[in-house]
């Protein structure tokens, strides 16, 4: 009785162990009597007891491997470490079981002899600046050389390029000297466009200027031009109202109908305004001697009465 138990629980045992539960993002790489069988995908499988067994159990993952810096030389002989990081992602669970004894070693050697074949192309500056392509062609030529191996590679980059301590301290003092130039350009520059500010504020201030002399000119002339004209048109007002006073005095005289008398008397008084006593000879016309006579008669008379 016990040792059918015994049997019992052995073959529970044996029956629990070959039953097998592959998770997703994993596969199982199956042997039978040593020779590949199959790949179990993601699901449950049985194996048969004692004849078949699980070679490997395969990450399907993209992974990352970080390299330590691996020294290379340039094609102008700068010696420099670089160390660098690969995704990649195993394709088939068969090849990378067979395909190689060590994969990720393997990829490491492969990365370090494909760095140091691609930077041998390239002189220090083209390798500090040419970052990308450098990751491109290592991509390029790792994911050829990885694919018989069920592997494929999906991203390389640089993580890190370090030169000699000689030419970092040279790096260092080119790029002071470049930051030093910089400043002075963008301080020439400053006072070169302060000088042209200046210079242009003068200019609009000196137009400025001849603009208002200008405009006051135009305004004092268009003042006196005005006062010309109102004194002239004043002028002539005066003349036109003394012309018609005496074109109405005239046409006072015409109808009053004036006898000689009168008229020889208003000639009289227009030699007195001649002389305005300021000649010193007048000549009188013997018409109107007697009426000068007979005015002088009259105010003799009129005195007399006073």
């Amino acid at each position: 009785m016990t040792v059918a138990i015994i049997l019992i629980v052995i073959v529970l045992i044996l029956a629990i162990s070959c039953i097998k539960v592959v998770p997703q993002a994993h596969a199982l790489v199956i042997e039978r009597l040593g020779a590949y069988l199959t790949t179990w995908q993601v699901g449950l499988h049985v194996k048969v007891p004692f004849i078949d067994r699980v070679a490997k159990n395969v990450n399907l993952k993209e992974q990352v491997v970080d390299f330590p810096p691996q020294p290379v030389i340039t094609k102008d002989n700068v010696t420099m470490q670089i160390d660098t990081v690969v995704y990649y992602q195993i394709t088939d669970p068969k090849l990378y079981c067979y395909g190689v004894e060590n994969p990720i070693m393997a990829i490491e050697n492969l990365t370090a002899t494909t760095l140091r074949n691609i930077i041998g192309d390239l002189e220090l500056d083209e390798t500090l600046t040419s970052r990308e392509t450098i990751n491109t062609k290592m991509r390029a030529a790792l994911d050829v050389a990885t694919d018989p191996w069920g592997i494929k590679v999906n991203r390389v980059e640089l993580k890190n390029i370090i030169p000699p301590a000689a030419i970092r301290d040279a790096m260092e003092k080119q790029m002071k000297a470049e930051r030093e130039r910089r400043e002075a350009i963008l301080i020439a520059e400053g006072e070169k466009k302060s000088t042209i500010l200046i210079a242009e504020g003068k200019k609009e201030s000196a137009i400025l200027d001849a603009e208002a002399e200008k405009q006051a000119q135009i305004l004092k002339a268009e003042a006196v031009k005005e006062a010309t004209i109102r004194q002239a048109e004043g002028e002539a007002e005066a003349i036109l109202k003394v012309q018609q006073a005496n074109a109405e005095g005239l046409r006072f005289l015409k109808e009053a109908a004036p006898d000689d008398a009168v008229l020889q008397l208003k000639s009289l008084e227009a030699f007195a305004k001649a002389a305005d006593g300021k000649a010193t000879k007048i000549i009188v016309p013997s018409e109107i001697q007697g009426v000068a006579g007979l005015v002088k008669s009259i105010t003799e008379v009129a005195k007399d009465e006073k």
